[in-house]
């Protein structure tokens, strides 16, 4: 405060309330770094048991566990519950694992998609002594579609509606993967409906490797994928699943939805790269249905994908994430950058520019005293009467008591005194002026 008193010619208040201001910015700014941390727990709804999607869960578990974050999983029906867990308002989840497709009539105002991390085929196993070409030739038996919450339900039943089949003489059943598998097995089901999100690969193996038991090749792929556009289609290679035993013992041809990465609106920056980093990780690699860096990706669904997510996929991570291995330090580090270098874009200008401001309206109160007492000598030259003469002491005066009442800092006090030593000056003049009975002056030499 003393150096903005004596640079400035600030008063104790005024210098107060400025030092006030300057701690009161940095302790916002402080306060700002703190509070924009992001959070070290993250909530996921996953999917059942032993499904494709509880065992991504456990690989981000994993993962994000070594960059000090900690992934609390909570299971699940498969996608729909999902999807209901992210709309709810009351709920805790924060991120989610979700076929696409399944939020075309939903409200999705409070989502983001982080991108799609997988495709997620359709397994359609079937009993018959003979090859079925169109899900058509469904019609009247025992089907099992998957149960309640699944998305494997969801894209069994639009696609069995699009083949006309909605119920009796169908029988359609909401089993579970397991149960479904069973009944197959046991001949008490015609055919299932399976999908990642509640199947496990155990039960895909069993259902592959049983008697009389076919996989169903999508002839109509095509077609499928133009009425359904968030389906893709898909070649599973002949001896996929035992190349031993040669199965299958064909090429298959299947269709499917992506599974996407949804989060909550809201979800921190810094999360949102570390989550599509985790992601490219774990979905990055070469896989039965998939080719080598396919996934993750920024493929539009019903959910738009978030801004933060969009900066990814085009550039990556930023420059401290990819030069400092900590998660924590780096982001600590960015956050800093994004507190301190505004706040100096603002205050060195204004520091900058508040002494020239500061010091013309300094200068402008001394060069106001200059008028009158500039036009105050002029006159001393002229002539003069007594009148004149006394009426020119008395505004002598006037700026003298006026120039008493100006505060400069100490570093103006040269041109103060300059003022004081002319105030003078002018003053001595008119003293000397000799006024005439001819209404004239003139200046003792």
């Amino acid at each position: 405060m003393a150096a903005l008193i004596e640079t400035f010619g600030f008063s104790p208040a005024l210098a107060s309330a400025v030092a006030l201001f300057f701690v009161l910015v940095v302790l916002l700014a402080a306060v700002w770094v703190v509070r924009s941390a992001p959070p070290r727990t993250l909530v996921l709804t996953s999917g059942p048991a032993g499904s494709s999607f509880q065992r991504y869960a456990d690989s981000y578990q994993k993962l994000l566990a070594t960059h000090g974050v900690t992934l609390e999983v909570h299971p699940s029906d498969g996608s729909l519950d999902n999807l209901q867990q992210l709309q709810t308002a009351n709920s805790t989840v924060d991120i989610g694992f979700l076929q696409s497709g399944l939020a075309k009539d939903a409200n999705v105002n409070g989502l983001v998609s982080l991108g799609s991390i997988a495709y997620q085929p359709l397994w359609v196993f079937y009993r018959s002594p003979t090859t079925i070409t169109r899900l058509a030739e469904l019609a009247g038996l025992r089907v099992a579609v998957g149960a309640t919450g699944s998305g494997t339900r969801a894209l069994a039943l639009a696609l069995l509606s699009a083949n006309g089949i909605t119920g009796p003489p169908t029988t359609l059943l909401d089993l579970d993967a397991d149960a479904a598998a069973a009944g197959l097995l046991e001949g008490k089901l015609d055919a299932v409906f399976l999908m990642g999100d509640s199947a496990s690969r155990q039960t895909l193996r069993s259902l592959i490797r049983g008697t009389d038991v076919q996989l169903y090749n999508f002839a109509q792929a095509d077609a499928y994928i133009r009425r359904y556009p968030y389906l893709n289609k898909m070649r599973l290679p002949e001896g996929s699943f035992d190349l031993g035993k040669n199965l299958p013992t064909q090429d298959v041809i299947l269709v499917g939805p992506t599974v996407e990465l949804v989060a909550r609106k809201g979800l921190h920056s810094a999360l949102s790269d570390l989550l599509l980093e985790v992601a490219q990780e774990i979905h990055g690699k070469a896989e039965l249905l998939q080719r080598r860096g396919e996934f993750p990706a920024a493929i539009d669904h019903e959910i738009p994908i978030s801004d933060d997510a969009q900066r990814f996929y085009k550039s990556g991570k930023t420059f401290l994430y990819r030069a400092i291995p900590s998660f924590w330090i780096a982001n600590l580090l960015n956050r800093l950058l994004v507190a301190i270098v505004p706040l100096l874009l603002v205050v060195i200008p204004a520091l900058r520019f508040f002494p020239v401001l500061y010091r013309w309206s300094i200068q402008l109160r001394i060069y106001r005293c200059y008028r009158p007492l500039l036009r105050l000598e002029r006159e001393a030259f002229g002539p003069l009467t007594r009148t004149r003469v006394q009426e020119l002491l008395e505004q002598i005066h006037e700026v003298e008591n006026a120039v008493s009442h100006v505060r400069v800092p100490a570093s103006f006090a040269s041109q103060f005194y300059e003022l004081q030593g002319h105030l003078a000056f002018v003053r001595r003049r008119l003293e000397t002026v000799v006024p005439t009975d001819s209404e004239t002056a003139q200046v003792k030499r």
